[in-house]
């Protein structure tokens, strides 16, 4: 592997089609050192055996997502959480990220409920969860990453719209439990990105880039693009997270039917390049 990718991470939802013994195979063949996981694909794999895959194939795990959606409430998703964490401590993942939850009662893909349009007493929710998660992932050596969403999403996904928002409640916490993840799709329209990128050195658990695809499709959820396919600026994103200290391992994300229809060798190859061209180490 080239210096210009050494730091790549195949989000295993880029090549959905893949198990995770296939993914890690194709990391293998690809020259990529580092996956990201999905709880439900390992689940499906199996844990133990994806934790012998992983070791066997001497590949890092950049992160397990998902756990969060906090702001229901109640012990069934606390509980959920907990099993994430265990899960990750047992993956050796360098991060847990969470996606905290929309509005109660807007859940993704399902018709409304009952919903509360209470935002604040939403976001209040996540922090109280987080005041119980964090010592227990503290124990377990898991790292907790808290990851805002385009305010697109801000009623069905994630209350934390903006890197400050997300660093606003990390910060209640030791930084070796509680971090942030920078997605280039979710806070690269942000103007005031760069200074909160700075604002998160030592913070930021995760970076994960993909491209903001212009139009969106009419499923906003899968408007994420191979990078250079959109109109993000990498360069600025990039060079304020490594000014920030993050060293770590530089997840490709993407959600995108395009992608998911067509070979996943052939997208795997089309993300080296691109990540070489446009992120780079």
């Amino acid at each position: 592997m080239s210096a210009r990718t050494s730091r790549l991470s195949l989000n295993q939802w880029t090549t959905r089609r893949w198990s995770v013994a296939e993914a890690v195979d194709g990391c293998v063949r690809h020259g990529v050192e580092a996956i990201g996981l999905w709880r439900q694909d390992v689940a499906a794999q199996g844990l133990e055996e994806t934790v012998k895959l992983v070791a066997d194939a001497g590949l890092r795990v950049s992160s397990l997502c998902r756990g969060g959606f906090l702001t229901s409430g109640g012990p069934e998703a606390l509980d959920d959480n907990r099993r994430a964490i265990d899960e990750a401590a047992t993956l050796g993942a360098a991060c847990l990220v969470m996606v905290v939850g929309g509005l109660p009662g807007v859940v993704p893909g399902e018709p409304p409920g009952t919903i509360s349009r209470d935002l604040p007493a939403a976001r209040e929710r996540v922090a109280e969860a987080l005041a119980v998660l964090a010592p227990y992932a503290g124990e377990r050596g898991v790292r907790l990453a808290l990851e805002p969403l385009h305010p697109m999403y801000c009623a069905d996904r994630a209350v934390l719209s903006t890197l400050g928002q997300a660093l606003d409640l990390a910060e209640a916490h030791p930084s070796e439990r509680v971090g942030v993840v920078v997605d280039t799709f979710h806070v690269w329209w942000d103007p005031r990105v760069l200074e909160q990128i700075a604002r998160a050195s030592g913070r930021i658990a995760s970076y994960q880039v993909c491209d903001f695809l212009s139009p969106l499709p009419a499923d906003v959820l899968l408007g994420r693009g191979i990078m250079g396919d959109g109109v993000i600026d990498f360069g600025p994103m990039t060079r304020a997270v490594a000014e920030a200290g993050y060293t770590g391992d530089v997840e490709v994300e993407i959600f995108n039917a395009d992608v998911w229809a067509a070979d996943p060798d052939e997208i795997l190859a089309r993300v080296k390049a691109a990540f070489a061209e446009f992120v780079g180490d």
